[in-house]
């Protein structure tokens, strides 16, 4: 298949194709139907041809945290989307939460060579602001806010405040009762530091606040979750909501609660069926997340949270770093993405209204 039979099936001139695989101006409608043929079609654009004609190597070296993260898999679902509709190809590199690694993958890319670098970050080290200076390609940071490179990130503090005050207003149903924060490293400025701050907010614009020894740090896994949440029940009986900084954590968090409670039932209630503890329904302690994971939404029937446009990210964040690389564009980008309130089903006083 060649892009003259391309621009046949499309009824465009092959000059269309071309600037349409090259991330030139093409019109909308134009667009749409070159589109169409090349996904009916499965045509892949000759790699070797391009790379002479533009002296780029078409391929993207993107970073990630964690392979086995949904909220990972809809940011790189946006990348991969773009950088395929573009003629580019994905090199990916997992790094297991550690920030070490995101430097040393970059700098492995950077060498192959890449035309350009995505990090989905987990923070901004000396080192990252080092190679953010230095890099020889242009590098897109998705998920930290920072100076030193083009940025996608979230709000992070907006969402933790909207999530402190709904906590706030439905302890204000439970007089007596108190909330447990269960958040990661404050050195990851997003899910940690900001996601924190802003729950503290909201939990204050409420007129109450998170005490240290209702809080606890995890890593980003659900058994870690799982550990902070039943060492919070063992030690305090006035717990009623555990707030998680990631819906992987309220997942582990989750299970600790209906454990607790399994153990804390007479001996003749303990074999219930367990799917049916599942529901949560009757729980007197409420678990709270950040990313609407799909999975844990299917097994446990909703908890209160919030979406991110994940995938979005994704898309943005490659459109961007191609425009560096294609159009050589230089105005620097810090964009941020909102958020959506994610209702709940069961949450005391009735239900959490999106934003």
């Amino acid at each position: 298949m060649t892009i003259r039979e391309i621009a046949q099936l499309a009824g465009v001139s092959s000059a269309a194709v071309s600037r349409y695989l090259n991330g030139g101006y093409v019109s909308g409608e134009k667009k749409e139907r070159i589109k169409k043929v090349i996904q009916e079609t499965g045509y892949q654009p000759s790699v070797q041809a391009r790379i002479l004609r533009t002296k780029k190597a078409c391929l993207v070296g993107v970073v990630v945290p964690k392979i086995n993260s949904e909220s990972i898999s809809r940011v790189t679902e946006g990348v991969g989307q773009v950088l395929s509709e573009r003629g580019y190809h994905m090199l990916l590199a997992s790094t297991d939460n550690q920030a070490e690694k995101e430097v040393m993958y970059m700098k492995i890319f950077e060498n192959y060579p890449v035309d350009g670098i995505i990090l989905i970050g987990t923070m901004i080290t000396p080192q990252h602001r080092k190679f953010l200076k230095e890099s020889k390609v242009p590098v897109v940071v998705i998920g930290q806010y920072t100076k030193l490179a083009n940025c996608i990130y979230h709000d992070d503090y907006g969402a933790g405040k909207a999530m402190g005050k709904a906590v706030g207003e439905a302890l204000a149903l439970r007089p007596g009762s108190r909330a447990a924060y269960i958040g990661v490293t404050r050195e990851d400025k997003a899910a940690g530091a900001a996601r924190e701050d802003g729950f503290r907010a909201g939990l204050k614009a409420e007129g109450m606040e998170l005490g240290e020894e209702y809080r606890r740090i995890s890593r980003f896994r659900m058994e870690s979750g799982y550990e902070a949440a039943m060492d919070l029940l063992k030690k305090k009986d006035d717990i009623v909501i555990i707030s998680c900084a990631t819906d992987t954590i309220a997942a582990g968090a989750m299970e600790a609660v209906l454990d607790y409670r399994k153990e804390c039932m007479p001996d003749g209630e303990k074999n219930a069926d367990r799917t049916e503890r599942y529901l949560f329904r009757d729980s007197p302690v409420k678990v709270t997340g950040f990313g609407d994971n799909q999975f844990l939404k299917a097994v446990t029937g909703g908890i209160p949270t919030v979406h991110f446009a994940y995938k979005t990210s994704g898309i943005k964040g490659a459109e961007l770093l191609l425009d560096v690389v294609e159009k050589e564009e230089r105005i620097p980008v810090e964009m941020k993405l909102g958020f959506q309130f994610v209702e709940a089903p069961d949450w005391p006083g009735g239900e959490i209204r999106g934003m």
